[in-house]
């Protein structure tokens, strides 16, 4: 992953804009990062599990001998080390790492949160941009997330709140505090905007914030949104959606206006629009058209099953084909009354255009009124709005369903990327901590677009590294520029088929080579 990161200059133009501590640039910014990317994409949290983490990873080959160094064994414990060069001539002792974990671990905590913000909204989308995965429809899905800490009050502008058994945040006067389900958590908020496709294959975290636990997640939403639109100019982002904690009809109808942006929501029910999108349904021209969903694409079609397995498989339907029609026969002649025939259930959608009944909206609303009917005849209706004069009402509806593609991705980061392992209770290393784990888990899925491999972004992290990971070992062989990849067993032949004066040349150079590789660490420190 890293080879294609720094041969495409992506890992540079970011080091380029990055809002650096330091006014003397001893460490060259891309390694920083490229440290960074390399500990978070490992789950690895603490800085002193980098130089680990460099000899097992794949960044040391990336980075090449001049920068990463080369790989040897230490000649006191025979562990296997690294022997770098490094960045400057201060060090007394032989580098094992570019760079030392301290320098990463001060070089996080001085940098200044809110430029950092600023940093990632601002280039992350230009990257997104300069590789080619905005995808046409401009489809983006915004949300918060809670995501909480040791209940220690050291950690920096933290919030203690109640949340119920399902985490989610309640206010503490209006519950029994005596019961067990609420309890408390020391708590961050994040607000992120992604960007998605129709067929959810990537995931794209274009902004981010990090707040206190008790900041409301609106405004902060909206301004992200602005900020990617600056980044990227107009045209990118074209529809917004949300979930109804997050409606802001001033806000809504400036995205229409100013930046062409459509924002799809659903209402609350106890608000006047409701009411009025409610209200259409009594007219007597009101039209119900069912909802049809989208058909998924299928999967590919694997190999062809043998002949005698399609008679096995032909065979076997049959036979659970007639054993239905004789339950069914003696069914029907039991004594007992039938019971009457339930009614599949059914999504019946029907569309208002043109409400004006919402004053803090400038613009005119699309209604869409959902009414779900289940198997026993009971209805239940539920109404999503949007700026769009375009979309139908199907087209809402589906779109409005990649909703949940987010929350997703909250579990994704929570579960599998360790985002909430806060080792510092400063709050420039807990920005730090989440704004490059969103980063790495971004160019973990341009990687995957770019490859052509997106249907494994959907899964979890590790399993797609094992995916990735190398399953063959291969001996390359280079010769005036040109190389060939050899497994080991013909390797092994052609040096065993070596003439005898070529094969004694041969054992000389491998033996310096051996030689240069214990002499590399002079004064080794152990790893």
């Amino acid at each position: 992953m890293f080879r294609p990161l720094i041969g495409r200059q992506v890992v540079q133009r970011l080091a380029d804009t990055y809002p650096t501590p330091r006014k003397k640039e001893e460490v060259p910014v891309w390694i920083y990062l490229s440290s960074e990317l390399s500990l978070k994409l490992h789950g690895a949290q603490s800085y002193h599990a980098f130089p680990r983490i460099l000899r097992s990873g794949g960044l040391i080959e990336a980075l090449g001998p001049e920068v990463g160094g080369r790989k040897t064994r230490h000649p006191e414990t025979d562990d296997v080390t690294l022997a770098c060069q490094g960045c400057n001539d201060k060090n007394d002792y032989d580098r094992q790492t570019p760079c030392d974990q301290d320098f990463l671990r001060q070089f996080a905590r001085d940098t200044k949160t809110d430029l950092l913000h600023g940093w990632f909204n601002r280039e992350v989308p230009r990257c997104l941009r300069s590789l080619g995965l905005f995808d046409p429809e401009g489809l983006f899905i915004g949300d918060a997330s809670y995501w909480f800490v040791p209940d220690n009050e050291r950690y920096q502008q933290s919030d203690l709140l109640w949340f119920d058994e399902h985490n989610h945040p309640v206010k503490a006067e209006e519950v029994d505090l005596r019961d067990k389900r609420y309890q408390q958590h020391r708590c961050y908020k994040l607000v992120s905007l992604i960007h998605v496709n129709r067929k959810l294959d990537s995931f794209f975290v274009v902004a981010a914030r990090v707040v206190a636990g008790r900041r409301h997640e609106c405004p902060i939403l909206y301004e992200l949104v602005e900020e990617v639109v600056r980044a990227v100019h107009k045209g990118f982002i074209k529809v917004l959606i949300v979930d109804r904690g997050l409606i802001d009809g001033e806000r809504m109808g400036h995205l229409k206006k100013h930046l062409a942006i459509d924002t799809i929501v659903p209402v609350r029910t106890n608000r006047d629009l409701y009411a009025d999108a409610s209200g259409l349904t009594r007219l007597p021209g009101f039209v119900w058209e069912p909802y049809v969903p989208p058909v998924p694409p299928l999967p590919p079609a694997g190999p062809a099953k043998p002949l005698r397995g399609q008679k096995r498989e032909a065979k076997r339907q049959r036979t659970l084909a007639e054993r239905k029609i004789q339950a069914a026969a003696s069914a029907s002649s039991a004594a007992a009354p039938a019971a009457p025939a339930l009614a599949p259930p059914q999504t019946l959608l029907g569309l208002g255009r043109g409400l004006l009944s919402w004053s803090q909206c400038p613009v005119p609303l699309t209604a869409v009124v959902h009414r779900e009917r289940d198997e026993h005849g009971q209805t239940q209706d539920w109404v999503l709005v949007t700026t769009s004069e375009r979309f139908t009402a199907a087209q809402i509806r589906s779109t409005y369903e990649l909703r949940p593609a987010i929350e997703e991705r909250h579990r994704q980061y929570k579960c599998f990327w360790d985002l909430t392992r806060m080792h510092s209770c400063a709050f420039s290393l807990v920005v730090n901590q989440v704004l490059f784990v969103l980063l790495a888990y971004t160019l973990g899925q341009a990687h995957l677009v770019l490859r052509q491999r997106q249907e494994l972004n959907r899964g979890v992290w590790e399993y797609t590294r094992q995916l990735l990971s190398p399953s063959l070992e291969v001996v390359a062989v280079y010769y005036r520029q040109r190389f060939c990849l050899l497994t080991l067993a013909e390797f092994g032949r052609i040096l065993l088929d070596i003439p005898d004066p070529v094969r004694a040349k041969l054992r000389e150079k491998l033996k310096r080579i051996e030689r240069e590789q214990y002499s590399l660490l002079g004064n080794a420190r152990p790893p």
